[in-house]
C-alpha cells in the first residue's frame, strides 16, 4: 500500500458574530473559497441556505455545521476556521467538539484596514482569534495558528500557511491507525535500532513481524518462470542499471520483492524494516536494498537492520511531501567543516534523491555489490546494492525514536543542505551543510539518539514539528529552529575567544 496523495479536503469554519458587520462574513467566505480552490483544496461547508451567509454563530448553526462534518468525516484531512469579524468562539468550540473529527485544526484572522474602522466595516478579527482559541484550550481541542496573528487570505504568507498545513494534516492522518512491517529479527550488532512496540501501539501504529525462514520457505516455492517473478525482474531491470549484475542474483531479488510485495498487502502495511546484516547474505546471497529501495521510490518506505522507528520517520516525510525518503547514517566529517558531514548508506536509497547527471560517472546511481559485507561473505552474496551520489538540493532531516525510561516517543527534526562538494567514496553517498552542525550532534549524543537519520529532498520541518509536537504528542526538538525563522543567532558567541565560557559561567551561577 503505497502513501497516496489524494486532493486535501478541509472543513471550513466562517466565524461570524452578530453585533459585527455581519456582510464581512459574505465576502469573506467567498474570499477563502476562491484561495482554497486556487490551492487545489476540496472544501466542505454550510451552505448560504444553511445558515445566514454560510456561517456559524448560534447553537443551531453549529450543531448544522458538526452534522456536515460527520457525514463526511472520513473525507476531511483537518478544519479550517476562518474569522472575517470577530466571530462566536462557543459556536467554533461547539462545532469541532460535536463533529468528533479528530483532525488538525487552522484558525485564521482577517485583517483589519485602518482606512475602515468605522462601524459598518471594522472587523475585530485581531482580538477574536484570541477568545476563539481561549474556547477551543478550555475544551481541549488542538489547534495551529498562521505565522501573522491576521493574514490576508490571499497573500503569500497564508499560502504558505495552508500548504504546511495540509502537509500536517497528512502527517497526522497518514500516521493513525497505520501498519509497519518488520522482517527478520533486530541483527545482534545493532542494539542502537531498539524500539518499544508497546509505545508504537499506544500511538496508533502496529508492528507485523515475519520472520526470515518464513520469507525464504515462500521464496523457494516460487519459480523463475512464474509470470509474477518475471514481472518483477523487468521491473528491476527498468529502475536501474543492473550491468554485471549475475542473473542468478537478480533472480533472487525479484523473487524477494515477490514476497514482499503479497506479504505487505495481504497485511496492509504501508512500509517496512528489513535485516538483512549479514543473515540475507549468508543464507539467501543477496542484500535486499534494491527490492528496498524501489519500495522507498513508490512512498512505501524501507529502513535497513529492522529500524521500524527510523521508517516512521521515512514514512512521516513522504506523507507530507509526496516525494521518497531515505534512511542513512550521520556518517563522518566533511574536512575541518564543523557544519558539513558525510551521510551515507551501503545502500538501498530510492533512485529519486540520486543524482541524473554528474560529471563524476560514478555519482550515476547503479546496482553493485556491497562492499563493506563483501568481504566477510564474498562478493557474490552481496550484488543488489544502490550506489550513487544524492543530488544536491534542500533537505528534512528527522528522527524518531522510543524513550523507555519515560514512556514517550521523542524526536528531533531539522532542515540543511545537500552540497556538490567533492566526495571520493562508495555507496550511497552526499554531503550535507546543517546551520550549527555540532549542536546538532552534540544533542544527539547527550540524548542517546541512533546513528540513523531520514531525509527527504524537500523542507517540511515545520510540518514535521508541528503535527509530532502538537497534535501527535511527540516531544520534539527542532534543531536551529530560532535561526530558520529569524530569532536570536547566538553563533557570534563562537567569534568571541572566551565569550561563551564567560556566558556558561553566569548561567551556572543563575
Amino acid at each position: 500500500m503505497a502513501v497516496e496523495q489524494k486532493q486535501p479536503t478541509l472543513g471550513l469554519i466562517v466565524g461570524n458574530r452578530g453585533f459585527f458587520p455581519s456582510h464581512l462574513c459574505e465576502t469573506g467566505r467567498e474570499t477563502i473559497l476562491k484561495v482554497l480552490e486556487e490551492q487545489g483544496i476540496r472544501a466542505i461547508t454550510l451552505s448560504v441556505d444553511d445558515a445566514p451567509y454560510g456561517s456559524i454563530e448560534s447553537i443551531s448553526d453549529a450543531r448544522k455545521c458538526a452534522d456536515l462534518f460527520r457525514e463526511h468525516r472520513d473525507e476531511i484531512d483537518g478544519v479550517l476556521v476562518t474569522l472575517p469579524n470577530f466571530g462566536d468562539e462557543r459556536a467554533i468550540a461547539n462545532a469541532l467538539r460535536w463533529a468528533e473529527l479528530d483532525v488538525p485544526v487552522l484558525i485564521h484572522a482577517f485583517p483589519d484596514e485602518v482606512a475602515k474602522m468605522g462601524i459598518a466595516n471594522r472587523r475585530d478579527s485581531f482580538c477574536g482569534k484570541m477568545s476563539a482559541c481561549n474556547n477551543l484550550k478550555q475544551y481541549g481541542i488542538k489547534y495551529s495558528l498562521t505565522s501573522l496573528h491576521t493574514v490576508d487570505p490571499e497573500s503569500d504568507s497564508f499560502g504558505e500557511d495552508l500548504q504546511v498545513f495540509v502537509q500536517v494534516c497528512r502527517i497526522v492522518g497518514g500516521l493513525k491507525n497505520v501498519r509497519f512491517g518488520q522482517l527478520g529479527a533486530r541483527p545482534p550488532a545493532f542494539n542502537t535500532v531498539r524500539y518499544s512496540e508497546k509505545l508504537l501501539e499506544r500511538a496508533g501504529i502496529s508492528v507485523e513481524t515475519l520472520d526470515l525462514s518464513d520469507a525464504y520457505g515462500r521464496i523457494e516455492a516460487l519459480g523463475d518462470d512464474e509470470e509474477k517473478v518475471q514481472a518483477k525482474l523487468a521491473d528491476i531491470k527498468a529502475y536501474i542499471s543492473t550491468q554485471d549484475i549475475p542473473h542468478k542474483s537478480l533472480m533472487k531479488m525479484a523473487k524477494l520483492g515477490v514476497v514482499l510485495q503479497e506479504w505487505m498487502e495481504d497485511s496492509n502495511l504501508v512500509a517496512s524494516a528489513i535485516q538483512c546484516w549479514t543473515s540475507m547474505e549468508e543464507y539467501f546471497g543477496i542484500v535486499p536494498c534494491t527490492v528496498m529501495s524501489m519500495m522507498s521510490n513508490k512512498l512505501m518506505s524501507s529502513a535497513c537492520e529492522t529500524d521500524i522507528v527510523g521508517t516512521i520517520a521515512m514514512y512521516a516525510m513522504a506523507l507530507a511531501t509526496g516525494k521518497p525518503s531515505a534512511i542513512v547514517d550521520w556518517n563522518n566529517n566533511y574536512g575541518d567543516d564543523p557544519d558539513k558531514a558525510v551521510i551515507f548508506h551501503c545502500s538501498n536509497l530510492p533512485k529519486d534523491v540520486f543524482m541524473e547527471q554528474a560529471i563524476v560517472p560514478e555519482d550515476i546511481p547503479i546496482m553493485d555489490y556491497q562492499e563493506i559485507i563483501a568481504g566477510s561473505v564474498g562478493k557474490e552474496n552481496t550484488y543488489g546494492a544502490v550506489v550513487g551520489r544524492v543530488k544536491a538540493e534542500p533537505f528534512t532531516y528527522c528522527r524518531v525514536s522510543t524513550d523507555d525510561y519515560t514512556g514517550k516517543i521523542v524526536t528531533y527534526v531539522g532542515q540543511g543542505e545537500l552540497t556538490d562538494d567533492p566526495l571520493n567514496t562508495f555507496g550511497g553517498r552526499g554531503v550535507v551543510e546543517v546551520p550549527n552542525l555540532q549542536g546538532l550532534l552534540n544533542y544527539i549524543c547527550a540524548n542517546g539518539y541512533e546513528h540513523h537519520v531520514a531525509i527527504n529532498l524537500d523542507e517540511v520541518a515545520d510540518a514535521l514539528y508541528e503535527a509530532f509536537e502538537n497534535y501527535l504528542g511527540w516531544e520534539t526538538y527542532y534543531h536551529a529552529r530560532d535561526y530558520q525563522k529569524g530569532g536570536i543567532d547566538l553563533s557570534f558567541l563562537d567569534e568571541v575567544p572566551g565569550l561563551k565560557d564567560i556566558v556558561a559561567s553566569i548561567k551556572q551561577s543563575l
